[in-house]
């Protein structure tokens, strides 16, 4: 150890307050986001046994969802690039504070076009489940599938496993399901339809979200 040169040390070092000061950084990127959402609901009041929205940008921007569903009480706490492990971080202040019936959820969008596995995204809506569950044993889960986007098209079989997957895990616990978003977003040629879509071919416009509402309703009849 004595031979081992001073700035290869240093260097040592260095890289690991860096790696530590990124995982903190990980860890509270969605913190000042959160703590936004919790004041809004807290100014603008919300009722017990209600539903609430949740999981990434599709969910965040989705800004006509009280017209959609006028006669539900419903509070939205979507905060966009958000992944399934950043929901299970606040699931707490995002979800279960609220005291829902129903949660809908869309996550996994993300998590697959950051390199995630099908494998990894699976288990951690699985612990999610787990967790709800535990709160409140007669709470409805929807999980939202996965829409096909056109500018994240060539991950296409990644995101067909992941909803097969989410679909199967959804037959085997109760009070849990799988909303259908794929088939129904695309063209007749099979492809994810673009007059969906905003500009950057990701995000939903207001078709793609009637689309989406009108998958949902099925479920809330």
């Amino acid at each position: 150890m004595k031979n081992t040169p001073m700035k290869f040390l240093l260097y040592i070092c260095c890289f690991s307050m860096l790696h530590f000061v990124s995982i903190a950084q990980d860890n509270s990127a969605f913190e000042n986001e959160v703590e936004r959402l919790v004041q809004k609901y807290k100014e603008a009041g919300w009722e017990k046994g209600g539903i609430v929205l949740t999981g990434s940008s599709s969910i965040r921007l989705w800004n006509n969802y009280k017209e959609d569903f006028s006669h539900l009480s419903i509070v939205n706490t979507g905060f966009g690039g958000s992944q399934m492990s950043d929901l299970l971080r606040y699931l707490d202040p995002l979800v279960l504070d609220f005291s829902p019936s129903k949660i809908f959820i869309y996550e996994g969008d993300n998590d697959v076009n950051s390199g995630k596995t099908t494998e990894a995204v699976l288990n951690e809506f699985k612990e999610l489940i787990k967790k709800v569950k535990n709160e409140n044993p007669n709470i409805e889960v929807y999980i939202i599938g996965v829409k096909p986007s056109p500018s994240r098209w060539d991950l296409k079989d990644d995101y067909q496993r992941l909803n097969d997957s989410l679909q199967a895990l959804t037959q085997n616990e109760k009070n849990t399901y799988f909303i259908n978003m794929w088939e129904p977003m695309l063209d007749g040629q099979g492809n994810p339809d673009p007059s969906l879509f905003m500009g950057d071919m990701l995000h939903l416009n207001a078709q793609g979200y009637s689309i989406w509402t009108d998958q949902i309703k099925l479920f809330l009849k």
